[in-house]
């Protein structure tokens, strides 16, 4: 049988990691001339908020389980955060990452002491090849965002935001790729609108609960500089638990995040890589709504620093 996420998961989550990771700051911004929030996700020990369900999801394994170790999918946050776990808590892992992964990725899950097995996106299918894996292990598959407990380790960062801001957010606006965070956001502050945003094509969460079935991105996608927002389409589990519960998705333009990135540097003094920025984008386009108690998901900075500084100089 399935299991289901819930809201007494996400604040056993939020306990657990409590106990292992301060919080990350809540940051004042001023966007469109209203003072709102920001949530630096960014400053997480990996540069992401996927350490949160990677956590929960390990820690959350039995004995047997931990000596089968894990394998998992990902372009490289969701990478770090299982490699960060396994490592904390003696497990085996190893991470399937696509070839062209930007380089901080990649090393960054080396370093933190991952076993990666690398696929062509163009050749191959990369569920297949992570199945395959799985098969010839014998160990955990991690999804990233299909998880129950990555769900409910995402949304612990709601539980944080309530706690910080002394009651409930009006808003959350969230970026997002197969729609694992803005599941666990919804689970945490049920009294919240939950807004997703993903770039421009490859938004297949939010055509999914419009369509009310899930939709796959087309052929021949445009090309898009948020690496960590892409997947082919999300999964079951994610469209039941977003379904009726989230806003209209938003999808946002690299120029627009681009903006974003540059905005966050100079107001905030953070970096924020590209899929980190999507949801600040879209505040800053006018693509969600913003007022005192809406909070921005600045959800991850792992770039390296030739593109970033191209970023700016650029126009």
């Amino acid at each position: 049988m399935i299991r289901i996420p819930t809201a007494e998961g996400v604040r056993a989550a939020a306990a657990s990691i409590a106990e292992i990771l301060p919080p990350t700051p809540l940051l004042p911004v001023e966007i469109g001339g209203v003072r709102c929030h920001a949530k630096a996700e960014s400053l997480q020990p990996i540069g992401a908020f996927k350490i949160r369900g990677a956590w929960w999801r390990l820690s959350s394994l039995t004995p047997e389980e931990c000596a089968r170790g894990v394998v998992a999918l990902s372009s490289g946050n969701h990478a770090q955060g299982v490699a960060w776990a396994a490592r904390r808590l003696s497990i085996d892992a190893a991470i399937v990452m696509p070839r062209d992964a930007p380089r901080v990725k990649l090393d960054a899950t080396r370093a933190l002491g991952a076993e990666i097995v690398l696929y062509d996106r163009d050749r191959e299918d990369r569920e297949d090849v992570t199945a395959r894996e799985v098969e010839r292990r014998g160990a955990v598959l991690v999804h990233a965002f299909a998880d129950p407990w990555v769900m409910e380790g995402q949304g612990s960062a709601g539980i944080e935001i309530a706690g910080q801001l002394g009651r409930a957010p009006s808003r959350i606006v969230a970026c997002c790729g197969g729609g694992g965070l803005s599941a666990g956001l919804a689970l945490a502050c049920p009294d919240s609108a939950i807004h997703i945003v993903e770039p421009e094509g490859w938004d297949v969460v939010g055509q999914s609960v419009a369509a009310g079935e899930i939709v796959s991105v087309g052929p021949n996608p445009p090309a898009t500089i948020c690496d960590a927002l892409r997947p082919d389409r999300t999964l079951p589990l994610n469209l039941q638990m977003l379904q009726g519960r989230i806003e209209p998705g938003v999808a946002v333009s690299d120029a627009e995040v681009r903006i974003a990135q540059r905005f966050a540097f100079s107001n905030l003094n953070l970096v924020l890589e590209p899929g980190g920025a999507a949801a600040l984008a879209a505040a800053l386009a006018g693509k969600v709504p913003v007022d005192e108690d809406t909070v921005v998901m600045l959800t991850g900075g792992n770039t390296d620093a030739a593109s970033f500084a191209a970023m700016l100089a650029s126009d």
